[in-house]
């Protein structure tokens, strides 16, 4: 166990260092949320309005984590969430974010706003999972490359990213005056015409606003990889995700950084779940940051759970081993809850293991 492992127990200690090591403009962009930041910070606190109801007594000797996920049996629940501008943190970006997410046997969802291309990540983690994020530009030959590199380069599945029609406001951001990159270094903004330094706005409106769900089931119908609509909030749009050919939906609220005051992913899941549940593959984003929070989510009837701004926090502060380290934390906290649960397989989770919190009234 290294320095950094022993002084460092819990994902709070990770966001604290990361802090203190990353200067103003990119911590903020990475850390902030829309306006008031009122749905980032119920993002946290959704979970712990849920109490777990633990049965005693039931034989928890042998416990077991793993997760079906679009077919596949999953060593666990936790999936590397789509971020941009990973270089931001840290000099080897994606690239060691995929090297740590393939020690901790998680799957990696690269983003379209990446400072590699799906090729070279493939390339330079070749034995890693992985999916494909994909913000759908005004320019459509872009994004249909994009999705063609991705089944090109073994990636498993891609996430369409719905929750972006147009950018959100974040005062962090216009405050700190932060620029993400250069368009030349991000790969995707290039091939759409876009140059020089950008800001996260800037780059965010190469993103289509007239998207639709024809373009979901165009989508859908033209890749050989499975579409998961990312950005659902109500059972509504679920059911039209499974209408227009979509394989799964991750419930989010991109991570409190777009429409503030709407709903946490922690809160909207069930009615989610109660509509497409046995018909899509749920997963959901948004606040996890115990094991604890991944009980509740697969309790509540998600498949897996998507972790954002952990795993960046354990890049800025140790490259890939800190990315190891903060999921590797996160699963053995999530090993604990199923034990002292008295529920000890993933995969038979319940609504019975859970409540309304009675500290939450």
């Amino acid at each position: 166990m290294t320095a950094i492992d022993q002084a460092l127990i819990s994902l709070a200690d990770y966001e604290q260092a990361a802090e203190q090591r990353m200067d103003r403009g990119p911590h903020g962009y990475y850390a902030g949320g829309a306006c008031d930041e009122i749905t980032l910070a119920d993002n946290l606190a959704a979970w712990s309005r849920i109490a777990i109801r633990p049965r005693v007594l039931v034989d928890v000797a042998q416990r077991d984590p793993s997760v079906t996920v679009l077919g596949r049996r999953r060593a666990h629940p936790l999936i590397v969430a789509p971020m941009a501008f990973h270089t931001l943190g840290h000099p080897e970006g994606e690239r060691a974010m995929a090297r740590g997410a393939h020690d901790a046997q998680a799957i990696m969802c690269l983003s379209t706003l990446t400072t590699t291309t799906p090729a070279a990540m493939a390339e330079a983690v070749p034995e890693g999972t992985r999916w494909f994020q994909l913000y759908v530009f005004s320019d459509r030959g872009v994004s249909r490359e994009l999705v063609a590199q991705a089944e090109q380069a073994g990636y498993e599945a891609l996430v369409v990213t719905v929750d972006l029609p147009v950018f959100g406001l974040r005062e962090r951001d216009l405050r700190s005056g932060v620029a993400a990159a250069t368009a030349a270094v991000v790969s995707s903004a290039a091939a759409a015409g876009a140059e020089g330094p950008m800001t996260p706005a800037q780059f965010a409106s190469l993103v289509d606003p007239s998207l639709t769900w024809q373009d979901i089931e165009r989508f859908a119908s033209e890749t050989t990889l499975p579409v998961l609509v990312k950005g659902v909030l109500t059972p509504e749009d679920a059911r039209l995700a499974h209408d227009h050919g979509a394989a799964g939906v991750v419930v989010s609220n991109h991570g409190g950084r777009q429409l503030d005051t709407v709903m946490s992913g922690a809160d909207a899941l069930a009615a989610i779940v109660d509509e497409v549940g046995d018909q899509l593959d749920v997963l959901v984003d948004g606040g996890i940051r115990r094991g604890t929070d991944v009980l509740k989510a697969l309790a509540i009837g998600a498949r897996a759970v998507m972790v954002g701004r952990p795993a960046l926090w354990g890049l800025v502060v140790d490259g890939a081993d800190g990315v190891r380290r903060v999921l590797q934390i996160l699963l053995s906290e999530f090993d604990v809850a199923l034990g002292l649960a008295g529920s000890p397989r993933a995969q038979t989770l319940g609504r019975e293991l859970i409540a309304p919190a009675p500290w939450a009234r």
